[in-house]
C-alpha cells in the first residue's frame, strides 16, 4: 500500500509517496517518488500579506498534479500541511477553500508549534545515540523549528519566523534573533557537549556538496568553510559554475548562516545530516493513525546517528 505527504511550504510544495509494508504489527515504509515545486509562496506572504492570483493559480495546479499522482499511484492515505507562508496569508482560509474545491486536496494550516511536532514525528531519536544531547534545526523558508534531545528524551521543541525566503525579503526581525537566541541559551546551558541535527533542503545539498558519507557529521569548521565557498561565487556563478536550481542557489547562503548561528550559540561543533523532514514526520502520523497497534515503526536507513 501507499500513503502520501504534502508539504505546502514558503519556498516550494513537496509530495511524498511511499510504500509501506506491515510484518507482524512492525510497520515499514521506503521513499517511493518525492516530488518537490518552487512556487516561492513567502514572497507574496511575507512581503504583502497575502497570496497573489498567479501563485493561487500555480499552486492549484501544482495540487492538482499532485492529486492526479496519487491517484495513479493509489494511494491510500494521504495528509497535506501548510506551513510559515500560508500562516501570514490574510487569504490563507481562502486558499485552502479553493484548493480543497478545485485540486481535491484537503490541507491543514499548522501553526509553528504543530510544525515543530510533525518534523519531531519522524521518530530521529531512534537513530540517536541515547548518551547524547542533541539540537536539532530545522530550516525552511519562513521559520526555523528547533527541539533539544537529552537521553533519548525531547526536552522542548518551538518554532521562529526565521527563515531563508524571509531573510531574503529582509522581514526577519531583530526582536525573533533575541528569543531564538534566548531560548537556545535557555534550552542548552544544563549540558556540556551539544551535538547538532539539521534537516532541511539546503543543508541537505550543503552535505551533498562536501562530499562526507552518509552519516558522517559536518563539523562546524567545514561548514563554515562550505558557506565561504559558496558565498564567494555571485548567484549567477552558483547557478553556471556549481549548477545549483535557481531557486536553491540563493536560499542556501541564508539556510548557511542560521545553522552556523545556532550551532555558535549552543556551542555545537558537529552537525548530523539525516534527511528527513515534515514529510517524513506525516508518513509516520499516516502510520500511527491507521496502525494503532503496530509496535514499531520504521524507514530504510543509510546510516544511524
Amino acid at each position: 500500500m501507499k500513503y502520501a505527504a504534502i508539504d505546502i511550504g514558503s519556498n516550494a510544495v513537496r509530495l511524498l509517496i511511499a510504500d509501506i509494508v506491515e510484518i507482524n504489527e512492525e510497520i515499514s515504509f521506503k521513499k517511493n517518488t518525492l516530488i518537490r515545486v518552487p512556487l516561492r509562496l513567502g514572497d507574496d506572504a511575507f512581503l504583502d500579506k497575502q497570496i497573489s492570483e498567479r501563485k493561487v493559480n500555480d499552486l492549484l495546479k501544482s495540487m492538482s498534479a499532485f492529486r492526479n499522482l496519487m491517484d495513479v499511484y493509489k494511494v491510500q492515505d494521504y495528509m497535506a500541511c501548510a506551513t510559515s507562508a500560508m500562516r501570514e496569508a490574510e487569504n490563507g482560509a481562502v486558499v485552502v477553500e479553493r484548493v480543497a474545491n478545485e485540486a481535491g486536496i484537503n490541507f491543514d494550516i499548522v501553526d509553528g508549534k504543530r510544525e515543530a511536532n510533525i518534523i519531531y514525528s519522524s521518530h530521529i531519536e531512534k537513530y540517536l545515540d541515547s548518551r547524547r544531547t542533541y539540537l536539532y534545526i530545522d530550516v525552511g523558508g519562513g521559520s526555523t523549528e528547533v527541539s533539544v534531545f537529552s537521553n533519548g528524551i525531547l526536552i522542548d521543541s518551538n518554532s521562529f519566523n526565521i527563515g531563508t525566503i524571509r531573510m531574503l525579503d529582509n522581514q526577519d526581525s531583530e526582536e525573533t534573533w533575541r528569543e531564538l537566541k534566548n531560548w537556545i541559551k535557555e534550552n542548552t546551558k544544563n549540558y556540556k557537549t551539544i551535538f547538532g541535527i539539521g534537516t532541511g533542503g539546503n543543508i541537505n545539498k550543503i552535505f551533498k556538496i562536501s562530499g562526507e558519507k552518509m552519516g558522517t557529521p559536518l563539523t562546524f569548521t567545514k561548514l563554515k568553510a562550505m558557506y565561504d565557498y559558496l558565498n564567494s561565487f555571485s548567484l549567477k556563478d552558483r547557478i553556471n559554475v556549481l549548477g545549483l536550481k535557481e531557486d536553491r542557489a540563493d536560499v542556501i547562503i541564508p539556510a548557511s548562516e542560521i545553522f552556523l548561528t545556532l550551532m555558535r550559540w549552543a556551542g555545537a561543533k558537529q552537525l548530523y545530516v539525516p534527511k528527513v523532514g515534515l514529510v517524513d514526520g506525516i508518513i509516520h502520523l499516516l502510520i500511527e493513525k491507521n496502525f494503532p497497534r503496530a509496535v514499531s515503526i520504521s524507514e530504510h536507513k543509510e546510516a544511524s546517528i
